[in-house]
């Protein structure tokens, strides 16, 4: 094999993962961008809620654990694409309003399963407790939702509707418990992102919603 394969071979999956981060990160910055055009901010509000979106949540992680600076501040690429993705959508939001919200749903569902399980095997890599790790893979999911929300100054979506935050949750459960259980980290991240997807789309499908104490 020569040399210039092997090293395809040595970078090709770390290549692909952070293609597939930046592609969740840019989903993130688009619904970020889009919510902040409905709530008719400036450009300027627009990409602070389309950064915030996208890398809120690993940025908070990165910090609780001590991987500081966080990885989206220390790798320009992620600012960059969370940008992007806020532009994007300021300059062709009519091209994005026709995009099926099916679509919309689904890639949401991918991004939130990625870095739900990214999350969590982080914490683990930082020596971080199980539990704790799969708050951190929940935190990554949710984290940057839940910061657009506030800084709109709405109660956080992910607390209130659909399974979303659970699903985060369990998907980073399916990665501790692999990964304490000597699956192979691959596999278990793999499983853990399959299961974080279906019940997300699951929960779509068929509008399930968390259980609540119905105040009189």
């Amino acid at each position: 094999m020569t040399e210039a394969k092997r090293r395809f071979a040595r970078y090709n999956p770390d290549f692909l993962l952070l293609v597939v981060d930046l592609l969740g990160t840019y989903v993130f910055a688009v619904e970020g961008a889009m919510t902040a055009i409905r709530a008719n901010l400036d450009l300027l509000g627009l990409l602070v809620l389309s950064f915030a979106t996208a890398l809120g949540g690993g940025i908070i992680r990165d910090m609780l654990i001590g991987a500081v600076p966080p990885n989206s501040i220390r790798d320009w690429r992620y600012g960059a694409t969370a940008l992007a993705g806020g532009g994007t959508v300021f300059f062709f939001y009519q091209f994005f309003q026709s995009v099926p919200q099916p679509l919309m749903i689904t890639l949401d569902a991918a991004g939130l399963a990625l870095f739900a399980v990214a999350g969590a095997e982080k914490a683990l890599e930082f020596g971080i407790n199980p539990l704790i790790a799969v708050l951190m893979g929940g935190l990554t999911g949710v984290g940057g939702g839940t910061i657009r929300d506030v800084l709109l100054a709405q109660v956080p979506a992910v607390l209130r509707t659909d399974v979303y935050a659970a699903a985060a949750l369990a998907g980073a459960i399916v990665v501790v418990v692999g990964i304490r259980m000597k699956v192979p980290r691959g596999l278990a991240m793999t499983l853990g992102a399959a299961a974080c997807f279906v019940l997300r789309m699951v929960a779509v499908w068929q509008h399930w919603n968390l259980p609540r104490v119905i105040a009189h």
